[in-house]
């Protein structure tokens, strides 16, 4: 069985903040007093990045607006966001993670995964192991982390997110019932404000009610989001830690949004641009790909991911897109959107004999994608002589095109 860890930094942005200052002396600590790090209410960073647990009691939340947090708590010590401070911080963790396993998937500056199966016999049980991570880093750095211990990363993640700071929760398969059955369903990974009120509408109030409820009323009332969450709610989560050194290998793009997007209209005309941009540069490298992740970073600058094995292996602009915008609507949750990034992995050579099926697409459409690759390599030659903004896509993919009727057909 596999062991997986996500290791969680408490309140990142504010503890590494307190670290910084007592290194440098200070007398306070912000995360024992009413705190939270803000930005600058003529900026669009004016609501709340991170709080402090006294701060938590006056009810300020993560994401509101500054203002509202101070008319809560008028004594609240504010500190700006140091960017390049929580950068150094992030990088110092993981170089110290990195001196345990290379099996380490980043993915946030203030949270990764950890694969302990390959170093499991370096202990004697993985909670020796975490208890060591977890107080070798309390002692080195000056900040705390929580650790969630399971056999796959969705149920290490909800185990991370219980009782906090510094403590180690385990959530395995045969504890989903008593530990995360009982919890309210917005504590799941993924439920969104809106999947919630629309799951509230359903009587669906915990996750156990979401676990039991059928599937397929989910997906009426939720679509594909629908049965993802319901998968989650049942422990079904991805056990494959992805490590760095295998993300080095993929292609990739992202684009921080002029405005927040608050439509999928307007993520998917971005997304549009970023498929076009990967799909050059894997045709450029001579590479497909064989994985295709899309990341969402949302106006609170928390970061999610969501990542899809290909039925087969591209550097199709279409497929890119088309994949993106399937992983995106499951991935969503209908916040404001800062950022949005598309990335490939696992890629093969482009000339690499792969085996057909009936079921390729190269079979059932084959002169529509015969045509595509034609127009991508065409696109690449006048991007190439006149600039990447020299010419834009104006298709709509063929998952987008309208069905011909039965009288059209004959």
């Amino acid at each position: 069985m596999s062991i997986v860890f996500h290791i969680d930094v408490n309140s990142a942005f504010l503890s590494w903040t307190a670290a910084e200052e007592l290194k440098n002396g200070s007398d306070r600590d912000l995360r024992t007093i009413p705190a939270i790090i803000g930005g600058d209410q003529e900026s669009r960073h004016g609501i709340v990045l991170a709080k402090s647990l006294p701060a938590k009691k006056y009810g300020i939340r993560t994401g509101e607006p500054v203002a509202s947090a101070i008319r809560k708590c008028p004594d609240l010590v504010i500190e700006p966001p140091d960017h390049q401070l929580y950068r150094g911080y992030s990088r110092r963790l993981m170089e110290f993670l990195h001196t345990y396993t290379p099996d380490i998937e980043q993915v946030s500056v203030d949270e990764c995964y950890l694969d302990f199966t390959g170093i499991s016999h370096r202990f004697p049980s993985y909670l020796e192991g975490a208890r060591e991570i977890k107080d070798r880093i309390r002692e080195s750095f000056g900040f705390t982390v929580n650790i969630g211990i399971s056999s796959n990363k969705l149920l290490a993640k909800m185990a991370s997110d219980f009782e906090k700071p510094d403590r180690i929760h385990t959530l395995f398969p045969e504890e989903i019932q008593k530990k995360m059955w009982p919890l309210p369903v917005s504590d799941l990974y993924m439920a969104g404000r809106s999947s919630v009120e629309t799951m509230r509408k359903l009587e669906i109030r915990t996750i156990g009610d979401l676990a039991k409820t059928d599937p397929a009323i989910l997906e009426l009332h939720l679509k594909s989001h629908g049965r993802m969450l319901w998968r989650f709610a049942n422990g079904m989560g991805n056990e494959e830690v992805v490590s760095e050194k295998q993300e080095a290998k993929g292609i990739g793009n992202s684009t921080t949004l002029p405005r927040d997007a608050l439509t999928e209209e307007e993520a998917r005309a971005s997304l549009q641009k970023l498929s076009g941009s990967v799909g050059r540069r894997l045709r450029k490298a001579g590479q497909k790909a064989g994985m295709l992740s899309v990341e969402i970073k949302y106006d609170t600058f928390e970061t999610v991911s969501h990542q899809r094995q290909l039925l087969k292996n591209t550097d199709a602009d279409a497929d890119i897109y088309r994949t993106s915008v399937e992983l995106f609507r499951e991935l969503w949750d209908g916040r404001p959107i800062r950022l949005l990034g598309i990335r490939s992995a696992r890629l093969s050579r482009a000339d690499e004999p792969e085996q057909m099926s009936i079921f390729d697409p190269e079979f059932q459409d084959g002169e529509y994608r015969r045509k595509q690759r034609k127009l991508d390599q065409a696109m690449d030659e006048i991007r190439k002589k006149y600039g990447a903004d020299a010419v834009q896509r104006g298709w709509i993919p063929s998952y987008h095109r309208k069905k011909k009727t039965k009288e059209e057909l004959e």
